[in-house]
């Protein structure tokens, strides 16, 4: 509790807040607004390609920008991966979560304000969902796989070995991670239009659907996602840097000292 008595953790929850916000409101824009109403195809002027690379290159600026600041999650599977990792606190990961989703639901908002047209507010290509190609299994599956792959990536380019051992980690640490979304939203746009951002798809579906529409595939979005940042935090923490090894190990040492830790 004593954080909540530190600026701080207030500055860095608005961090949280105002680049998810803008992260939304720039990568929602990218989809909605490049089609012409003669068009047909609906990535006709970017394309798949145009609208990762816009992903990815928003990440990488954004987390640029805060992770000084708050860490630069912008994504509550982050956040949640961070939590299991221990390296946040549940107040702050609740703050963060609370604070990246209503940041994505006000970016959201802000598109469909600022568009007029029906092409525009159409919710074709901007609300994630399982495509007619595939099943809800599927969808989970990428959903899970990409975030394992986001996740994962985040945790390795926050090493504190790699930290230590090379002065400019800390400085590149955001371009693996755009790139990851990059390749992510690559793979993942012909399944489930990419969420691997559980903000995202709520922001998302809750603005430009229907309330009964809205909640239809969005679990898949939020479950696969969070599975994948449990999956990536096991990996990393227990297998990687053998975490498990040294609590079996600092077990044993204390059952044969006859419960009393080694000296």
């Amino acid at each position: 509790m004593a954080e909540l008595k530190r600026w701080s953790f207030y500055r860095a929850t608005i961090a949280e807040f105002i680049a998810t916000l803008l992260f939304l409101f720039l990568a929602v824009s990218t989809v909605v607004n490049y089609k012409e109403p003669n068009y047909t195809d609906k990535c006709s002027r970017v394309g798949y390609l145009g609208i990762a690379l816009s992903h990815g290159g928003l990440i990488f600026v954004l987390v640029y920008c805060t992770s000084g600041i708050s860490g630069g999650h912008l994504n509550p599977a982050v956040t949640f991966g961070m939590l299991l990792t221990r390296r946040m606190s549940l107040i702050r990961a609740a703050a963060y979560t609370v604070a990246q989703c209503l940041g994505a639901l006000l970016g959201v908002l802000f598109v469909f304000c600022f568009t007029n047209s029906d092409e525009q507010q159409s919710s074709e290509g901007v609300v994630n969902v399982v495509t007619r190609n595939y099943t809800k299994g599927a969808g989970l599956v990428a959903e899970f796989i990409g975030t394992f792959v986001l996740v994962y990536t985040v945790f390795s380019s926050a090493d504190p070995k790699r930290n230590a051992r090379d002065s400019l980690v800390p400085v590149l640490s955001p371009l693996p991670i755009g790139f990851a979304v990059f390749v992510v939203h690559l793979a993942t746009i012909p399944i489930t239009g990419t969420g691997i951002n559980p903000a995202r798809s709520l922001g998302t579906n809750l603005i430009y659907r229907s309330p009964t529409e809205a909640m239809d595939d969005l679990w898949i979005f939020w479950v696969g996602p969070f599975l994948g940042a449990l999956a990536a935090a096991v990996y990393h923490k227990y297998i990687l840097r053998a975490g498990a090894v040294k609590t079996l190990k600092s077990f044993r040492a204390s059952g044969s000292s006859g419960g009393q830790p080694p000296v």
